[in-house]
């Protein structure tokens, strides 16, 4: 096959990114932060109807700046939305951040796109006096590294999948002519990700090397429109949302990176039914890191570098929900 998972299987297969992530067992909730080297090339797009979001504005055509330092990924509902000043505070001392007046005692301000998902009825206490959210940002940061957890952690620690465990999961793809695609996702769902009647999930066409389980429909499967499976019974405002974050190394204008962030939502439609829907959140932002060149017909690289995204997205999401289920499955 001339396109393959990367060595990592990962988002970090993409050069120049690192992945922390932090959780609180006793609140059942945490935060990924997604980190690059250098500033990023960024764009999002937001395709639930009941989002909670952070400078995503931001990323419009026509903005002031159009990289970012990082992308925050966290559970806390609109309280989640403080881990990025956690994240910032990291940042800002190591003299990270877009600089309006570079001059001496003027600190840079780090650029970090959040979105959270609501996890506050996961269990645990969630009396605190004091969010948890900025330390928790903090702790993800200043531990992020090349290798992380999939499963119930970070932003995935208090997720749902439909009627099952959501978590994170992440995925990689790297062209024959060496592009990188990867993706992350907290997968917090309304809708189900398995197939109605069966272990396979909806994924399942995209899967490589039986990542999550190898699993495949019944070859006379027939689908209701109106049959959702594993879906949350009795979805209510605000309980459900999938954030992810998709990465290249391709060399993409601002333009053609919001079309792969347009694309890659289809990796949604291909994981999750239904989707979309009034109280999902769902949110894509795409980073290029702009290390390789574009050489070929940018149009038709933009094309397939939304494509992969897609898929990787797909993959990335079963991903978190298999290795949850599995967690859970044998206690690990």
């Amino acid at each position: 096959m001339a396109t393959r998972p990367g060595l990592l299987n990962a988002i970090t297969d993409v050069n120049g990114l690192s992945v922390g992530q932090a959780e609180d067992d006793d609140i059942v909730t945490g935060v990924t932060v997604i980190l690059a080297d250098e500033p990023v090339l960024a764009a999002v797009n937001v395709m639930g109807g009941g989002p909670g979001t952070r400078e995503t504005d931001l990323l419009r055509a026509g903005t002031l700046v159009d990289h970012v330092d990082g992308v925050v990924l966290s559970g806390g509902s609109a309280f989640g939305l403080g881990a990025a000043d956690g994240v910032a505070q990291v940042l800002k001392q190591r003299g990270r951040g877009f600089s309006l007046v570079p001059k001496d005692g003027v600190p840079p301000v780090p650029i970090l796109p959040a979105a959270i998902l609501y996890d506050l009825a996961s269990g645990g206490d969630k009396g605190w006096d004091a969010s948890p959210y900025p330390f928790l940002g903090a702790r993800a940061a200043e531990t992020a590294s090349q290798d992380f957890r999939q499963g119930r952690f970070g932003a995935g620690r208090g997720a749902r999948a439909g009627t099952l465990p959501g978590g994170i999961g992440s995925a990689s793809f790297v062209t024959e002519d060496g592009f990188s695609v990867g993706a992350i996702v907290a997968v917090n769902c309304f809708g189900s990700v398995l197939i109605p009647g069966s272990e396979a999930y909806w994924a399942w066409p995209f899967e490589q090397a039986g990542e999550f389980g190898g699993v495949r429909p019944p070859a006379a499967t027939v689908f209701d429109a109106e049959d959702w499976g594993a879906a949350k019974a009795n979805p209510s405002p605000g309980t459900n949302t999938t954030i992810a974050c998709i990465a290249t190394d391709a060399a993409l204008s601002h333009s053609e990176l919001q079309r792969v962030a347009e694309m890659a939502s289809a990796g949604f439609a291909r994981a999750i039914r239904p989707v979309f829907a009034p109280f999902d959140g769902d949110t894509v932002f795409v980073l290029a890191t702009g290390a390789r060149a574009v050489e070929t017909a940018r149009p038709l690289l933009t094309a397939r570098i939304g494509e992969l995204a897609a898929a990787t997205l797909a993959r990335a999401i079963a991903r978190g929900v298999h290795a949850a289920r599995t967690e859970i499955h044998t206690g690990t």
